[in-house]
């Protein structure tokens, strides 16, 4: 198998922390290899210059990182950071990798991803979607069969 995983970071993150737990990425990828032949993982995320060293831990855990510049804004006094990253992991996906790989996984319980979950699917191509949690959204109804979601597994990729 010839399979690849897209990951939403910040949707995987924000999904498991609110779980109360943390993912062990280096556990993840290799769940990624061995239950769904993933032979490259992209993460998606936002880029802050001080997080080099768990850019490096994610690196050496095996994922290929996509990084998006951020925006930082004021909400209710509070400082969000934000790194959109659904164009790019669509435009990965869909284009730039699509010839390369038999499968896709897509890492997210994100809705604005039901377009690209239809046409991988349409073309075959659309092996799982692993949605961080249970609240993930309705526009994945018609893929039902392809949703796992990670909180069954926390035994296994517990930090």
């Amino acid at each position: 198998m010839n399979n690849y995983a897209f990951i939403d970071s910040q949707n995987l993150h924000l999904g498991i922390k609110s779980l109360g737990w943390e993912i062990d990425y280096q556990r993840f990828r290799l769940y990624l290899l061995n239950k769904f032949g993933v032979t490259k993982a992209f993460l998606f995320i936002g880029f802050i210059p001080t997080n080099q060293t768990k850019y490096t831990m994610l690196q050496k855990a095996g994922f290929i990182l996509v990084f998006k510049p951020i925006i930082t804004y004021k909400s209710c006094g509070q400082e969000i950071t934000k790194g959109n990253v659904d164009a790019e992991l669509v435009l990965h996906s869909a284009a730039i990798e699509y010839p390369r790989y038999e499968k896709a996984v897509v890492v997210t319980n994100d809705g604005d991803f039901a377009c690209l979950l239809k046409y991988l699917d349409e073309k075959n191509k659309l092996e799982k979607i692993l949605a961080p949690n249970k609240r993930y959204s309705s526009l994945f109804k018609p893929y039902a069969g392809k949703v796992l979601t990670l909180d069954k597994l926390k035994s296994q990729l517990e930090l």
